[in-house]
């Protein structure tokens, strides 16, 4: 059964049997400290805060929060505290991360390092979960966030990690529907190509426990009634799970419009690593960063 809003995605979170402990890297961190207190109040996570231990109590004092010794992990640089994130995960403490006040590419560093990271076989990639008000049911959108131009080797590994969320989130065969501008595949258009190609992987069994479709538009994908019109049949038509995006600029464009013009609710994961990775923007809203914390804790191991 699909799920229709962050509020199943909480109910999934709040019937395991053990709660999830968030390793937020370079805590001191007004708006990342306020989602991480606000998810823990509600029952659903425990946390460990790594970074300057008096800076961190001082944030939380002012939002109203006591925060205990054994909560905190010393660091003294963001560089530091990227790297005690990788060992709080790999020694079992926390199960997942989330970027507090340093640059992306500080964090990301060491969880790609080959030497200690938490990369593996898997490419990693940017999902986005999202609650549209006109759709009936929770809808992926990847990849936004990540991979500038994926080729499509990159596109297959994009689905795979998008499907093992919506397998997390109880979605046992999610449809797959890559996007492009027209339904049928034409030589000049070398989105429609690469999307017939991954229809094909699904066929033959090479992307799995899913139903690729595609070459799709976005409207046939979300809108039984556009694809009836059209005469497109598939069992995908009007029930994407998964909208597979040709590039980054189409995700964030997509992903935007969903939000800023279809009051969306949205949550953003990275996956592809050995834990899923919260990476939410300076501009993210209070409830974005709530929802992605949820998220991941339903996702992962």
């Amino acid at each position: 059964m699909s799920l229709q809003s962050f509020a199943d995605v909480a109910k999934l979170v709040k019937a395991t049997p053990e709660l999830k402990t968030v390793a937020l890297v370079w805590a001191a961190d007004e708006h990342s400290l306020e989602a991480v207190f606000h998810v823990e109040r509600d029952g659903l996570l425990r946390f460990l805060l790594i970074g300057i231990r008096e800076d961190i109590k001082k944030v939380a004092e002012k939002l109203g929060h006591t925060v205990r010794d054994d909560q905190i992990c010393d660091a003294k640089t963001p560089d530091e505290a990227a790297a005690k994130g990788i060992e709080l995960i790999k020694s079992g403490r926390a199960q997942f991360l989330m970027k507090g006040r340093l640059e992306t590419g500080e964090l990301l560093r060491h969880v790609v390092n080959k030497e200690y990271g938490l990369s593996g076989n898997r490419i990693m990639s940017h999902i986005a979960l999202n609650e549209i008000p006109v759709y009936h049911k929770l809808v992926i959108s990847t990849d936004g966030g990540m991979m500038p131009y994926p080729t499509v080797e990159q596109k297959k590994g994009i689905i795979e990690n998008a499907v093992s969320v919506m397998n997390a989130l109880g979605e046992a065969n999610p449809k797959v529907c890559i996007l492009t501008a027209v339904e049928k595949v034409n030589p000049k258009m070398p989105e429609t190509i690469e999307a017939a190609a991954l229809k094909d992987m699904n066929r033959s069994g090479a992307i799995a426990n899913c139903t690729v479709e595609g070459p799709i538009s976005l409207d046939l994908a979300m809108v039984r009634e556009r694809a009836t019109v059209k005469g497109y049949e598939s069992p995908c038509a009007g029930e994407a799970d998964i909208l597979v995006v040709p590039n980054i600029h189409a995700g964030n464009l997509l992903g935007k419009s969903f939000v800023e013009m279809a009051n969306a609710k949205m949550a953003g994961l990275i996956v592809g690593a050995a834990c899923p990775i919260v990476l939410t923007s300076r501009g993210s809203s209070g409830e974005e960063k709530y929802n992605s914390l949820v998220l991941a804790c339903a996702v992962c191991n």
